[in-house]
C-alpha cells in the first residue's frame, strides 16, 4: 500500500521548497473472522455508554408487555384471540358482500376516476385560502415616484426580418391544430365511453334493484308463510290442548258419576224412606184433606158447638129470670102468714 501526500515549506521571506511524503506497507492477509461472538467478548465493557446500550430499558415500563410465568402460552387466550380474529375476518367479509362494487371494464377498456355528481368541482390537494382585506383611515398619498431610466450609452443597431424568415403561420400552426384536435377528439371519445360506462352502470343498477326487490318480495312471501305456519301450528296446539282438556274433564265426569252412582246406589233408598217418614212425600188429596177439609170443618163444628153453648147460656138466662120473676110475683100475690 502506497500513499502520496504533498507537502509545502516556507523558509522565510525568500521564497519556499516544495516536496512529497511517500508511505508504502507490505500487503498482508486478513484475519479470519469468526461470524459469532465468544462470551467472553460479550462483556459489559464492550459499550462505553448505556445510553446506546439495547440491553437498557428507556421510556414508561408499564405499557411493555410482560412475560408470563410459564413459558408456554395460555390456551384460553390463544383461543379467544383466533375467535376475535376470526369474527372481524366474517365481518369485514360480510361488509365487503354487502358493498356495492363497480363492474369489471370491458375488454379493451379501463376503470378512470369519474365524478357522477349533477354538478363538478375541481378537486384538488391544495388547501383553500381566503384573502381578507382592512381598511384604515385616509392618508394623504404618497406622491409616484419618477421612474428611473439610465443614461443612454453605446451605439443603437438595427436590421431587417424579412417576412418568412423566422416564423411561418400555416407551419407552425399545424402541431397545434394537430394537438388541439386531437385532445378534442381525445375528450370527446372519453365523455362518450364515459356516458356509455354510465349507462351500463344505470342498466346494471336497475337490474340489481329488480332482483334486489323480487328477492324481498320473496323474502316477505316466506316470511309471512312462516308466520301463518307459526300460527296456524300455535292455533292447532291450543285446540289440541282444548280436546285433551275436554276429553280429560269428560273422563273426569265419567269417573264421578260411576263414583256417585256406586254411593248413591243404597243411599237414595234410605233418603227416600226417611223422608217420606218424616212427611217430606204425601199424598195431595190427604194432605188437602188434613190442611184445608178439617181446619175447615174444625172451625165450623166450633162456630156450631158455639152458637148452641150461647143459645143455652141464653135459655138458661131467660129461664132463670122467669123464675125470679114467677117466684117475685108468687111472694108478692101470698105474702107470708103472721103467727
Amino acid at each position: 500500500m502506497t500513499s502520496v501526500v504533498a507537502q509545502q515549506d516556507g523558509g522565510g521571506a525568500g521564497g519556499g521548497t516544495g516536496g512529497t511524503y511517500t508511505f508504502s506497507s507490505h500487503p498482508r492477509a486478513l484475519q479470519g473472522r469468526k461470524k459469532y461472538r465468544q462470551e467472553d467478548q460479550c462483556t459489559a465493557g464492550y459499550y462505553g455508554n448505556i445510553m446506546y446500550d439495547r440491553r437498557v430499558v428507556r421510556g414508561n415500563t408499564y405499557a411493555q408487555h410482560t412475560l408470563p410465568v410459564t413459558g408456554q402460552p395460555d390456551p384460553i387466550e390463544i383461543q379467544r384471540q383466533q375467535e376475535i380474529q376470526r369474527r372481524a375476518v366474517a365481518r369485514r367479509r360480510a361488509k365487503a358482500q354487502l358493498r356495492t362494487t363497480t363492474p369489471l371494464p370491458l375488454d379493451g377498456r379501463i376503470h378512470i376516476e369519474v365524478q357522477t355528481e349533477l354538478y363538478l368541482e375541481e378537486l384538488s390537494d391544495r388547501i383553500e385560502e381566503v384573502d381578507v382585506d382592512t381598511q384604515t383611515d385616509a392618508f394623504l398619498d404618497k406622491p409616484p415616484t419618477p421612474l428611473f431610466i439610465p443614461g443612454k450609452s453605446g451605439k443603437d443597431v438595427a436590421t431587417q426580418i424579412e417576412e418568412g424568415e423566422l416564423f411561418d403561420f400555416d407551419i407552425e400552426v399545424k402541431p397545434m391544430l394537430e394537438v388541439l384536435v386531437g385532445k378534442t377528439i381525445e375528450q370527446a371519445l372519453l365523455e362518450v365511453l364515459e356516458e356509455e360506462e354510465l349507462a351500463n352502470l344505470r342498466a346494471l343498477q336497475r337490474e340489481f334493484e329488480e332482483i334486489r326487490n323480487a328477492e324481498l318480495a320473496e323474502v316477505q312471501r316466506m316470511e309471512e308463510r312462516e308466520r301463518r305456519y307459526r300460527e296456524e301450528k300455535k292455533h292447532r296446539m291450543i285446540q289440541q290442548q282444548d280436546v285433551l282438556n275436554k276429553e280429560k274433564e269428560t273422563a273426569d265426569k265419567i269417573a264421578a258419576r260411576a263414583f256417585a252412582q256406586n254411593y248413591l246406589a243404597d243411599l237414595i233408598p234410605i233418603v227416600f224412606s226417611t223422608l217420606r217418614d218424616n212427611g217430606y212425600f204425601y199424598d195431595p188429596v190427604e194432605r188437602d184433606v188434613e190442611n184445608v177439609f178439617l181446619p175447615w170443618l174444625m172451625g165450623e163444628v166450633k162456630k156450631t158447638i158455639e152458637k148452641k153453648i150461647l143459645g143455652r147460656t141464653m135459655l138458661d138466662i131467660l129461664l132463670r129470670d122467669v123464675e125470679n120473676n114467677r117466684s117475685q110475683m108468687f111472694r108478692d100475690s101470698h105474702p107470708p102468714a103472721k103467727i
